[in-house]
């Protein structure tokens, strides 16, 4: 610890998965950390009890937690996805590998790595968790704050050297920081909502499709995915527009929308239970959220979906919490903990990066219910991954440099539109060369032959559009 000024008391103030992560980066530098949730204990709340809700742990998560000794522990929990396995309507399965052999995506329960992180920091002498301590006040200029306490306890008032907010995205401690700086803020919920199901074990106690896959069945406006759980069951999680979900308000309404979308879910999650649990909780909103500066002076910061909430069609909401937990643990190691230097930098460098990623996850969404379906999509997957495999210096696709790299989420964008200019400008470029070389052979084939031989170049660029080049190719 510096005798510099820095910081030698951190409240974080949420304890998910990014505040309990982040605990652990302060305790391991040797801060006395108080760590506030506003629930009760999350390692045996009821609320977290039952169905189960999985997340998508990726490279840059797991990088974040082999920073402080927690990756095998959380690795050993989840369940490896190598790739998207695609239901048809047809009910056909169609696998598309992730990339490179080795890379997966894991499956991994949110409540059991919550206990899991929460459990880990417990272990330093330094850290103090505090549940159903609900943050009301702020001072971001003298670091005094004060929490409300359950059952009628006077408000407890505490002063920190840092405040760290990671409350997810209605954050309070947010909402203190924009009363006191000039700070931008935006908020969009989408047109669409979701909804989870479960596809249990079989009778025999096993997987009921195939476990090392995320599963979507899209269907252009709306889909459904899975993902596998420790139990043997899948958690499905339905996306639609909130107008459909209107739509459907008697049972019988429900089994004539799946056997119209989904007909094969409807054995693996079963006809009574699909009725019932449909109707269990109303379709739930999503919101995305961009603000900026993720600090305040040199005693507040925020992280986590407090400073970039994204809709879940990437799967990097959790991943880029925790990453932001590293980057600013890479930060203090640079600046030697002064928090004068390192609260402005974080900022400077995680808002392109963060606002990047909630713009991608939207993205995503238009891809995995409706692009999964087009050949060209198909086609250019299969291109990308060939010059990926050839070249793996130089060209990486997208999917593959958002989930299994750290190169700064703005970086990805960028080096994206570069290379789909080259491969569409090189695709082009065959195609005109098949074209003319398809005509020059036509022509020598049927020399003597004129009005055959206009005939056919007539037909000639039709025929090739429809068998050589897939529809929409030049988008």
């Amino acid at each position: 610890m510096q005798e510099d000024g820095s910081a030698k008391r951190v409240a974080v103030v949420g304890g998910g998965p990014v505040g309990s992560l982040n605990a652990s980066y302060f305790a391991k530098r040797g801060y006395h950390v108080d760590l506030y949730e506003a629930r009760e204990d999350i390692r045996t709340a009821l609320h977290l009890r039952g169905r189960s809700i999985n997340l998508a742990l990726s490279h840059r998560g797991r990088e974040a937690l082999r920073a402080v000794g927690l990756e095998d522990r959380i690795v050993s929990t989840g369940i490896p996805m190598h790739g998207r396995m695609i239901h048809a309507l047809s009910g056909k399965r169609s696998p598309i590998p992730y990339g490179k052999k080795g890379q997966y995506l894991l499956s991994v329960d949110r409540a059991l790595l919550n206990k899991e992180l929460l459990t880990a920091v417990q272990r330093y002498p330094n850290v103090h968790l505090h549940f159903q301590h609900k943050l009301e006040t702020a001072d971001p200029h003298t670091g005094s704050i004060t929490f409300r306490r359950s059952s009628g306890k006077p408000l407890l008032q505490e002063s920190c050297d840092l405040l760290v907010g990671c409350d997810g995205a209605f954050s309070a401690v947010r909402r203190q920081a924009m009363r006191n700086v000039r700070f931008d803020f935006s908020q969009t919920y989408i047109p669409h909502g979701y909804l989870e199901l479960t596809i249990p074990p079989t009778a025999a106690g096993q997987f009921a499709m195939e476990k090392n896959y995320l599963h979507i069945w899209p269907r252009n406006t709306f889909m459904m995915i899975a993902l596998p759980n420790n139990d043997h069951s899948f958690t499905c999680t339905l996306f639609m527009p909130f107008e459909e979900f209107e739509c459907i308000t008697e049972p019988e309404h429900v089994l004539d929308f799946f056997s119209r979308y989904f007909p094969d879910a409807i054995p693996l999650i079963g006809a009574a239970e699909l009725q019932r649990d449909f109707f269990l909780l109303p379709a739930q909103a999503l919101v995305s959220i961009k603000c900026s500066p993720y600090h305040v002076g040199r005693r507040v910061v925020i992280m986590g979906d407090a400073a970039h909430a994204m809709v879940p069609f990437y799967g990097q909401g959790m991943n880029a919490g925790f990453e932001d937990c590293l980057v600013f643990d890479e930060l203090m190691e640079e600046f030697n903990c002064d928090l004068g230097r390192v609260l402005p930098e974080f900022s400077r460098l995680r808002t392109p990066d963060d606002q990047a990623i909630v713009d991608l996850a939207m993205y995503n969404y238009i891809e995995m219910r409706a692009h999964v379906n087009s050949r060209w999509f198909l086609f250019r997957k299969r291109v990308d991954n060939l010059l990926y495999l050839l070249m793996p210096g130089t060209f990486v696709p997208l999917y593959t440099m958002v989930t299994f790299t750290r190169i700064r989420y703005h970086e990805v964008v960028k080096k994206c539109k570069l290379q789909n200019k080259v491969v569409n400008s090189a695709l082009l470029g065959i195609g005109v060369l098949s074209v003319l070389s398809a005509g020059a052979w036509v022509a020598t084939r049927i020399r003597g032959h004129p009005d055959a031989s206009l005939l056919l170049l007539w037909e000639l660029p039709r025929a090739l559009q429809s068998k050589i080049i897939p529809e929409g190719w030049l988008g």
